[in-house]
């Protein structure tokens, strides 16, 4: 691994970081997020991006969320929405009341099928068929801020690398944007996708989502089913930890470290942090990436 000494000193105002959260479920999960949020709002990310469930299961709670990020932190807040067991209209209404809500950024996704992931996807009927079908819509709707998702893996539902690469051209030429990535362990494999999409014309921003490994049987599993390869290296690393969650921090810290590291030495400027509403890692990434707290922030609480 890279010496945190190695770490290339930049200016940190260059960096943009932003911040994935998922809608809390319960009354302890709750807490837990805004105790997360106010340890990574005074870091001042670009935005937080808040999840929207399997079929739609938590639109209200996604809704509430951003919302309250926006107005208690004022930080920008992207709202992911879906293609999924909905019809054009409903999700119509849906980025509508975004809107008036004063949420301009959303995060659009096909979505995985109701019966989860892994299982063949079918667009609903009389529904968005895919992204760019989305981002179309909702440029229709008003002039959001538009994420979409690409795939240095390849999407586990494309027939191909230059497949996968060809609806990402579509969901840029429907107006995204900017791409976050799916979360990836190799370097060499973001880079590679970058340098492809560059070459396909894509000019929007290409931003590497970066998951914290904290519990690596389960982003085993998520990685199985969402076309991400974990390295034999990286299980090496784990192995034997399974009782052992600090030092499983410490070396989860150490691993995206390395990767961030990598990145920027490439170029990169700009990441994107799945926290799975928890802040240590991430903080602790952000601050060897040179992402300090500034003097005046607001109070999430």
């Amino acid at each position: 691994m890279t010496a945190v000494s190695e770490f290339p000193a930049r200016s940190p105002q260059r960096l943009q970081v932003s911040f994935e959260f998922s809608p809390p479920k319960t009354e302890a999960a709750e807490r837990t997020l805004w105790e997360t949020v106010t340890r990574l709002t005074p870091l001042r990310p670009a935005f937080f991006s808040v999840t929207y469930g399997a079929g739609g299961s938590t639109r209200q709670r996604t809704h509430e969320t951003v919302a309250r990020l926006k107005s208690e932190t004022g930080i920008d807040a992207a709202a992911h929405l879906t293609c999924v067991a909905a019809t054009r209209g409903e999700i119509d209404d849906v980025a509508r009341a975004y809107w008036d809500a004063g949420i301009r950024h959303i995060v659009a996704l096909r979505g995985d099928p109701p019966t989860g992931m892994g299982t063949k996807y079918s667009p609903h009927a009389g529904g968005y068929e895919n992204a760019a079908a989305l981002v179309k819509g909702l440029k229709k709707i008003g002039d959001f801020q538009i994420s979409v998702a690409g795939y240095p893996e390849k999407h586990p539902d494309s027939q191909s690398v230059e497949a996968d690469l060809d609806n990402l051209k579509r969901k840029v030429d429907a107006g995204a944007d900017r791409c976050i990535t799916q979360f990836f362990f190799d370097a060499d494999d973001f880079l590679r996708f970058r340098d492809h999409a560059a070459q396909r014309g894509i000019k929007v921003p290409i931003v590497p989502g970066v998951m914290p490994v904290s519990n690596f049987q389960g982003i085993t599993r998520m990685a199985a089913l969402c076309g991400s390869k974990v390295p034999a290296w990286l299980a090496e690393m784990f192995q034997g930890l399974e009782e052992d969650i600090e030092t499983r921090r410490m070396i989860a810290a150490t691993v995206a470290g390395d990767l961030c590291r990598r990145l920027r030495n490439e170029g990169v400027e700009q990441f994107h942090f799945y926290t799975l509403n928890r802040a240590d890692l991430t903080f602790a990434i952000c601050h060897l990436l040179g992402v300090r707290p500034h003097e005046q922030t607001h109070d999430a609480r």
